[in-house]
């Protein structure tokens, strides 16, 4: 295994896929889902182990781990600023998991030539992102939420962390620790 030098945006992309995909699927799964190679997908399920945000199984996300670094950590370790106006996917905000909650004036977009609305461009986790979000709408939902914690006022951000909480809830703390602790 790999020095561990810390994570990479589109770690947290993998960990969220895995825990909507069944238990039975193989790298290649999940390499093709997300369009990333075969051998990243290795070395990221290897620094989420290090992280301590995966088991060693490499099957099972410590939800309780992932969830605290979303809310904690994300926006200081992997920051994001809004640029030009581009076309593109909707996200924070301007995503449909979230534009019900608010009225705003200005969009956040995922730069997408597929994309159909023009908004504030905002960085990906990584490239290949709109595209997985296109064809997974509960990651799309996942990663919207994401960014409404890294760019959003606080009233998205306090949205965004509540519907979060849903997805990623602990089934047991307990259990998590326990499997931490056991290596």
């Amino acid at each position: 295994m790999k020095e561990h030098n810390g994570m990479r945006p589109h770690d947290i992309v993998v960990l969220l896929k895995i825990m909507l995909m069944n238990d039975g699927w193989l790298h290649k799964d999940l390499a093709s889902s997300l369009r990333i190679s075969n051998s990243e997908i290795s070395e990221s399920l290897n620094r989420s182990v290090k992280g301590r945000l995966l088991a060693p199984d490499k099957k099972t996300v410590f939800k309780s781990a992932l969830l605290n670094f979303v809310l904690h950590g994300l926006k200081h370790v992997f920051p994001v600023e809004p640029g030009q106006i581009v076309k593109g996917l909707p996200t924070a905000h301007s995503a449909p998991v979230l534009k019900n909650y608010f009225l705003f004036d200005d969009y956040y977009v995922w730069p997408s030539p597929e994309g159909s609305v023009k908004g504030q461009a905002i960085s990906p986790l990584y490239p290949n992102q709109a595209w997985a979000a296109g064809h997974d709408p509960k990651l799309y939902e996942q990663l919207a939420l994401i960014d409404a914690l890294r760019v959003g006022k606080a009233r998205e951000r306090q949205k965004a962390e509540e519907l979060l909480k849903e997805y990623l809830q602990p089934q047991t703390y307990a259990r998590e620790y326990s499997q931490d602790q056991g290596r």
